[in-house]
């Protein structure tokens, strides 16, 4: 009999699903693979069963001879472990990351013998609504809040993108690059004080309130599915900080990062151009603990930022915070720095795994934007947040595309900047 080989990553079977086992089935022996919960991530598909679910849920269905686990994206070892005559898949290869995984099975097929065989994709209302309610799943608070704890044991770095919309949600959602064979996406959500407030028009002094500030985040929520952490500024008083924990918690945020400053807060990238004042070791960890007593999950996390390095205090004084911050509760360490190169983060990254080999590390490279990811991994960092770069992106664009209308008295010359309205309504999905 013919070997015949296909690959599913999901955590449901609907009649798409079946239509594609059926199909396979009648070339040969159908060997099932299962996509393993690392590669599902990258696919931009975040798994609610594991993978061994996953096996024992299409080991049940007819037409299935073999489940195996797949344990790249790419298809390679299985084509040249299991030697298929026939690799089946639907027909949907839309998008960059879809177009890569095909060109690498047609290129294996050839090299090793074989045919690629596409199913037509099943479009149907049954489908489409099980899709949905797939999405709307991820999306609930009590599914998407621990999923930041899940993805710091599952992934290299966790890659965060500021968002401050529901459509830069959309972006960081949906953004998949396959480069080669590589295929990479954004992991989280990252809803920083200095871009919600400027996007609002408002100087980033705490000066936006809370419930301002969560309207955004509800925003992002009600058409995401991927975790958020949420800037918190200073955190406020204590006695404020602890409704904010409990707040978020309750929407489905995963994560806060408090800063550990006091008064009115200016933006740490002036460092000691303005007069910033650092708070108390004592003072900041007993705000740490009252917030890890208010909260009602373990899920939710409270990650302290050190302003250390930003005020000119030194290595030293950042590794005593560090050690406090973390005894007092925090979830992990964000250590901040404005030095146009790594060297001085890497240094604390190195100086701190030397003592503390799990808590979680976050780093934000705005000015030190050379470093890369697999650098940043290699000294112990977990989280890298690419803190207000769309922002950034958006404000010369729009700035241009106004001038260009004052100066020609017509919108044409801009529309070469411009993406078609049919092209942004695409990122929106329809119930």
């Amino acid at each position: 009999m013919p070997k015949v080989y296909t690959c599913f990553c999901t955590d449901i079977i609907h009649e798409g699903h079946l239509n594609i086992i059926r199909e396979a089935s009648k070339l040969g022996d159908l060997t099932v693979g299962v996509l393993t919960d690392t590669e599902m991530i990258r696919y931009n598909r975040f798994p609610t069963k594991t993978t061994e679910e996953r096996m024992d849920m299409i080991r049940q269905l007819p037409g299935v001879a073999d489940v195996i686990e797949q344990k790249q994206i790419m298809y390679d070892d299985v084509i040249r472990g299991l030697h298929p005559d026939y690799v089946v898949h639907g027909d949907n290869w839309g998008d960059s990351a879809l177009q890569a995984i095909r060109a690498n099975i047609i290129s294996l097929l050839k090299e090793n013998g074989g045919e690629l065989v596409e199913i037509p994709y099943t479009h149907s209302a049954d489908v489409q609504k099980l899709d949905r309610q797939m999405r709307e799943k991820l999306a609930m608070p009590e599914y998407r809040r621990g999923r930041l704890h899940k993805l710091l044991d599952m992934v290299p770095i966790v890659k965060t993108l500021e968002v401050h919309s529901g459509l830069t949600g959309l972006i960081a959602e949906k953004t998949i690059v396959a480069k080669g064979e590589a295929v990479s996406q954004f992991d989280a959500m990252w809803i920083s004080s200095l871009c919600d407030s400027t996007e609002k028009g408002k100087p980033d002094i705490e000066l936006v309130d809370m419930t301002s500030r969560f309207r955004t985040i509800d925003d992002v929520l009600e058409v995401t599915t991927k975790p958020i952490i949420f800037d918190g500024d200073t955190g406020g008083l204590t006695e404020h900080f602890v409704y904010t924990v409990r707040s978020l918690e309750r929407m489905g945020v995963s994560a806060v990062i408090i800063e550990d400053k006091t008064g009115l807060k200016k933006n740490s990238l002036f460092g000691t151009e303005v007069e910033q004042t650092q708070d108390t070791i004592e003072n900041f960890c007993a705000k740490i603990a009252a917030g890890k007593q208010a909260q009602l999950s373990d899920d939710f996390m409270i990650i302290a930022r050190i302003e250390s390095l930003i005020l000119g205090k030194g290595q030293q004084d950042a590794m005593e915070r560090a050690r406090a911050y973390v005894k007092a509760g925090a979830d992990g360490i964000m250590i901040h720095s404005r030095s146009k190169t790594p060297d001085e983060i890497l240094d604390f990254c190195d100086a701190f795994r030397a003592e503390d080999k799990t808590t979680p590390i976050v780093v934000v490279p705005s000015t030190y934007n050379t470093v890369t990811e697999s650098e940043l991994a290699a000294h112990g960092v977990n989280i890298v947040i690419y803190a207000n770069q769309m922002l950034r992106a958006a404000f010369p664009a729009m700035e241009r595309t106004a001038k260009s209308i004052l100066e020609n008295q017509r919108a044409k010359e801009a529309d070469s900047e411009l993406m078609s309205i049919k092209d942004i309504i695409t990122l929106i999905d329809e119930l």
